[in-house]
């Protein structure tokens, strides 16, 4: 999670560094504006943090609590409220916020809007209103950490500038929209922990400019498209606990930034694709809980580095890679729960593994579980 929380704070930077002088607007902010965010503030109710008992004036452009207005023009273009932060209003208040209502659909009043966060709040209902994609400006949309439930607006395309979409922690279903894969400048799309169903759109790789889909913990089902392997700015992928099937691409192993990829608890079956562990940035690697079969393919190098290596409770069988003697570096690994049998290598990195890595196998032996006869 810090990780993740790193990588957005990184990508906020640089999407919002041309608009950061807007909070000393000099310009009174449009009364239309101000008229939509008392509507909007009208909706939620916040019992302990207050930050609405700043929103007092005839002058939302000034100190009032997360919003930030273009100077010249007075129109709001930054809604920023985060129920966890460091902000001093929370740090003063000793605790995380809490907020229940709705997002009022009077937030797609504020029509010069470019950042829209309402986040970690935990107790805000209801659906994301449906006008919220005639605000053509928006770059950035993060809801994550309330309790929103109903679809993905079915036009989210239409939001043309987005680069960044986080609704994750969330009780969002229905399928992914199909207009979503225009987005073409998305570069972070993160619904994970929803209640997403349905295949992935097969033109999901016209995300050509997405570096991070974190999709785990949802029910998406169907198969992985083949086509994802020709995303060759994504370095992030996780589709774990989902009910996915089918083989796992080989063209997954061809990715050329890919760091991390989880497709841990889902129904995939069919080998591990040799591609895929001999690729040479592929860093964190999570196969476990499905039903694959098979050998694990041989096929480590001095250029592989796993900080983690999962491919417990399938049905793999045959031995245990001897090349991952080779390798230049192996953190974690867990083969355990396996149909695996012979004997484990002696040295690096298996000199520094536990027992439980390779428990439950048909007949291991040699360090660290029982020695061969």
């Amino acid at each position: 999670m810090a990780a993740t929380s790193l990588h957005i704070c990184l990508l906020l930077f640089h999407v919002l560094l041309a608009t950061a002088g807007k909070s000393s607007a000099t310009a009174v902010c449009s009364s239309t504006d101000r008229g939509a965010l008392l509507e909007f503030r009208s909706s939620l109710s916040d019992p302990y943090i207050g930050v609405f008992s700043y929103w007092t004036g005839d002058d939302c452009c000034n100190n009032w609590f997360g919003v930030a207005c273009d100077p010249e023009t007075g129109r709001v273009s930054d809604l920023t409220l985060r129920g966890e932060s460091e902000d001093p209003i929370l740090t003063r208040a000793g605790r995380s916020g809490l907020m229940t209502g709705r997002i009022s659909p009077a937030i797609c009043r504020l029509d010069h809007l470019s950042t829209l966060i309402i986040a970690d709040w935990k107790q805000i209902t209801g659906s994301i209103p449906s006008c919220i994609t005639s605000l053509s400006a928006l770059r950035i949309l993060d809801l994550v950490g309330n309790r929103l439930s109903g679809s993905l607006p079915h036009d989210i395309g239409k939001l043309s500038h987005l680069t960044i979409i986080n609704i994750a922690d969330n009780q969002i279903s229905g399928s992914i929209p199909n207009s979503l894969t225009q987005l073409t400048g998305l570069m972070h799309l993160n619904l994970a922990n929803n209640e997403i169903s349905g295949p992935l759109p097969y033109n999901f790789p016209n995300l050509n400019m997405l570096s991070r889909a974190l999709l785990g913990r949802n029910q998406i089902s169907g198969q992985i498209p083949t086509s994802i392997g020709f995303m060759n700015r994504l370095s992030d992928l996780d589709l774990a606990e989902n009910r996915l099937s089918g083989s796992i691409p080989a063209s997954l192993g061809s990715m050329s930034v890919l760091s991390s990829l989880y497709l841990d608890s889902n129904h995939l079956s069919g080998g591990i694709p040799a591609m895929l562990l001999g690729s040479k940035g592929l860093g964190i690697l999570n196969l476990s809980r499905n039903v694959l079969e098979g050998k694990i393919p041989d096929v480590f190098t001095s250029r592989s580095y796993f900080t983690s290596l999962d491919l417990s409770f399938n049905k793999l069988q045959g031995e245990v890679p001897k090349t991952l003697l080779t390798a230049e570096y192996i953190g974690h690994i867990d083969l355990s729960h396996n149909h695996l049998c012979g004997r484990i290598p002696a040295g690096s990195p298996f000199d520094h593994l536990e027992a439980a890595s390779f428990a439950n196998n048909d007949c291991l032996c040699n360090w660290p579980l029982k020695a061969c006869q």
